[in-house]
């Protein structure tokens, strides 16, 4: 360990270097100027440093020395310790605070500790960027230009504090894309916070997104910080806006506008520094026509919009997907596949995919489970794809199916396509909603529809 030692007085930086050279490399100066020439030329892991050096306000220094070298461990010195001068210093980012005359097994203490300190601030800096690596562009994969353009835009707003929407069909990716401008971006560090807005019910997502005191309503048995409040100094990602119901739409219109939230029964507004990102499946400019979504919140949300295409519009990124796929799950499923067959690989190519990514990921996994592989390591689709659902179903059978429900209300059509995909899913409702690329909520909504009017869906 690298120690540098600042002090005004010549016989205290004698005695310490002394004391500590067996064990580190140490330097010491009287100069605390050239002490910062120092740092600017070598790399230090410890500086012990006089709180007053002569003329010199110590603080300053640690002021300058942060900024050369933010990871060095500083520790300051002083004959003449006050609680407001060690607060100080903490707050400029000393690790700790030592009065002279200074007793060496303290000192030793604090500089194992301070090892201790520097070897899981390191820990920290490097799960951090594995992090950011991990969610920065790993996931959105892809090297079409509608893609690139994605890219383009991330870079661009990723270390701006303006509200962004991110839009695109149910599966498209659009949380990875998220999850890339938070931890690319200069708020990395702090909380990331999703809340879904149609998987949470009604009466509990205020509470959910603004939090409550105790006793607020009935069942509020303790205090409860809401999402707003645990994302201060990060991000809140806003899953499925287009769902949020209209009342609920101006209390966020406020946060939004005042830049504070208010918990249920509390007295004072909390101020926040969140960055706001929201995404939906909808169309919010036909929802704020249809009178269900208030336009002035879609223009708050709506500073930047990052668009994701749907899968059958970014084909060329198709072999890049597939082959990411294989190689996730042959690490999950303990397998060795290469690819799959020319006839199977024809048909992931030519495939509309209305499930988007996610649909191609369940087809990739499916295929590797069930699936035998040959002596190539190529692999074939299973015949539900190909042969007996609707996916895999041929013109003549769309055709037909569509000339059995011609002239047929668009209502009833939607309802018997629900029920029916329903049913297909074992009363699954999270898999139909995202297999029919609508909410969880719009699902259950329909479902109490047409329950209400006497039909039977289980």
């Amino acid at each position: 360990m690298k120690v540098l030692i600042i002090d005004d007085e010549q016989a205290i930086c004698s005695s310490l270097q002394f004391a500590l050279e067996d064990e580190f490399d140490v330097q010491a100066t009287t100069d605390p100027y050239k002490g910062l020439t120092i740092l600017k030329e070598q790399e230090f892991d410890f500086c012990l440093l006089d709180l007053k050096i002569g003329a010199v306000n110590g603080l300053d220094i640690l002021e300058e020395i942060k900024n050369i070298q933010p990871s060095t461990v500083v520790v300051m010195m002083t004959a003449y310790g006050s609680i407001s001068s060690s607060v100080e210093a903490i707050k400029k980012g000393a690790y700790s605070y030592l009065t002279k005359p200074l007793h060496m097994e303290e000192l030793f203490s604090t500089m194992r500790q301070a090892v201790k300190f520097q070897e899981l601030n390191k820990k920290v800096e490097y799960l951090s960027q594995e992090l950011e690596k991990r969610y920065a562009y790993e996931g959105i994969i892809g090297n079409s230009p509608e893609i690139k353009n994605v890219f383009e835009l991330i870079d661009k707003v990723k270390d701006i504090d303006s509200n962004i929407l991110v839009t695109g069909e149910s599966g498209t990716g659009k949380e990875l894309v998220v999850r890339a401008i938070h931890y690319s971006g200069k708020r990395k560090r702090e909380q990331f916070e999703v809340v879904n807005c149609s998987a949470i019910p009604e009466n509990l997502l205020e509470s959910e997104l603004f939090g409550h005191e105790k006793g607020a309503f009935t069942g509020a048995m303790y205090k409860r910080e809401g999402k707003f409040q645990l994302a201060q100094g990060g991000t809140i990602f806003l899953d499925e806006i287009g769902e949020m119901p209209l009342s609920l739409q101006a209390k966020l219109l406020r946060v939004i506008q005042q830049r504070e939230v208010t918990p249920l029964g509390a007295d004072k507004p909390v101020k926040l520094d969140v960055r706001i990102v929201a995404a939906t499946n909808r169309d919010l400019k036909q929802a704020v026509e249809k009178g269900i979504f208030r336009e002035d919140l879609y223009y708050r949300l709506n500073v930047l919009e990052i668009h994701l295409p749907p899968l059958r519009e970014r084909r060329q990124d198709l072999p890049l997907l597939i082959k990411h796929f294989i190689n996730q799950f042959n690490k999950e499923l303990n397998k060795k596949v290469e690819g799959f067959s020319e006839e199977a690989l024809k048909w992931l190519l030519n495939y509309d995919y209305p499930g988007n990514i996610r649909e191609l990921a369940n087809i990739v996994e499916s295929a590797m489970i069930v699936e035998k592989v040959d002596k190539n390591g190529l692999m074939d689709l299973p015949r539900r794809y190909t042969k007996k659902t609707a996916q895999g179903a041929s013109i003549d059978s769309v055709e037909a199916a569509a000339n059995v429900l011609a002239g047929m209300p668009l209502k009833e059509i939607e309802e018997k396509v629900i029920l029916a995909t329903l049913k297909k899913n074992g009363n699954h409702r999270k898999k139909t909603a995202e297999m029919l690329g609508i909410s969880e909520r719009g699902l259950r909504e329909k479902l109490k529809i047409y329950k209400e009017s006497g039909k039977t869906f289980r």
